[in-house]
């Protein structure tokens, strides 16, 4: 909407006219989109101005997959491409990350002089597009590159050994973005609930990394900061946001908020007492550590798997599901969390 403010607050207000039904004579349809419908205006959302709203949510699986068959029309593919695995594989993108998956692996292949886009292409732009390009130029010691390796078989081995943690999809020491090394772990299937079992193996996998780091050598390192970070960041939501303490109860405490027009959270508003951020405290602590001694005591039961898997990520650099599998069967069966009905017990 162009024009001076003035011109711009006009056009408006008879947009207001019209959708109230004061000028009947003229036929006026309004579409309206946004990313931020929790701060529209109350008179804007009042029935009978817009009597329809559709929210478009991150597509599913199906939807990934339609995506992907539109974003490669006209793009030289591989017969035998799989849409429906690389559907499966990325849980969570949008439309755009799609786009710039397949335009990422258009660019992969031209670099490798093919004359078509085959499947590794597509499975590496997933990589590029979760976390960065390959730095191969970035160069460490011998030891570091050792450390990094058993910080990323820690991931691996940890959360392979828990039931509700995703599979490992892949373990590597080639260093992404800003990360040394990386563990991808991908869902069998999309998940819109995130229940509190598989919150706490997130948590624990999340900090395999630091437990093997504590194990084997004779000092930590800063490589677990990010890691550090988002567990303390879900213990905290667990607490706070959604109900899941049993100290403090099914409540939320604290009132986001928010640079209205950026989307930034900038404070929260505390609505509780001292005494009560003191427990919130405690409850954040006391998951976090019992998460990190879990991920200690996997690590311990698997310090084997944990020496082979490091050594020859040392050889390799990267190793797909397959290997890894071959390596380190899964100890568990797979439940990914997800809560079964209750027995009831017989009187």
């Amino acid at each position: 909407m162009g024009g001076s403010h003035d011109e711009r607050e006009q056009t408006l207000n008879q947009m207001l006219v019209e959708m109230d039904g004061f000028d009947t004579d003229t036929n006026v349809i309004i579409v309206a989109a946004t990313n931020r419908p929790d701060i529209l205006d109350p008179a804007l959302l009042r029935p009978g101005r817009f009597d329809r709203r559709v929210i478009l949510d991150r597509p599913d699986m199906r939807g990934r997959e339609a995506i992907l068959k539109v974003h490669i029309k006209g793009k030289p593919l591989s017969q035998d491409v799989n849409l429906t695995v690389l559907a499966r594989s990325t849980p969570g993108f949008v439309g755009a990350d799609l786009e710039n998956l397949v335009n990422e692996a258009a660019i992969l292949a031209a670099r490798r002089n093919k004359k078509v886009i085959t499947q590794p292409e597509l499975e590496e732009a997933i990589e590029r597009v979760i976390a960065g390009p390959e730095r191969k130029s970035r160069l460490i010691s011998e030891e570091e590159k050792r450390i990094v390796a058993y910080h990323e078989a820690g991931h691996a081995i940890v959360s392979n050994a828990l039931p509700e943690a995703d599979p490992v999809h892949k373990v590597s020491i080639t260093a992404r973005g800003m990360a040394g090394g990386y563990t991808i772990m991908l869902p069998e299937e999309d998940r819109t609930l995130m229940p509190r079992k598989k919150l706490l193996a997130d948590m624990i996998g999340l900090l395999g990394g630091r437990a093997a780091e504590e194990i084997v050598f004779d000092d930590i390192t800063s490589g677990a900061s990010n890691d550090l970070e988002r567990v303390t960041r879900m213990a905290r939501s667990m607490v706070t946001r959604l109900g899941m303490s049993t100290e403090l109860g099914p409540i939320v405490y604290g009132q986001k908020e928010e640079l209205i027009f950026l989307g930034r959270e900038i404070s929260e508003q505390r609505d509780y007492s001292e005494a009560i951020a003191e427990q919130i405290d405690g409850e954040v602590r006391k998951l976090v550590h019992e998460a990190y001694e879990t991920a200690k005591s996997i690590v311990t039961q698997y310090r084997e798997k944990l020496d082979l898997v490091a050594e020859r990520l040392l050889e390799v650099e990267t190793i797909t599901r397959e290997e890894f599998e071959s390596m380190f069967p899964t100890p568990v069966l797979k439940t990914h969390g997800t809560p079964i009905p209750q027995s009831i017990p017989l009187s």
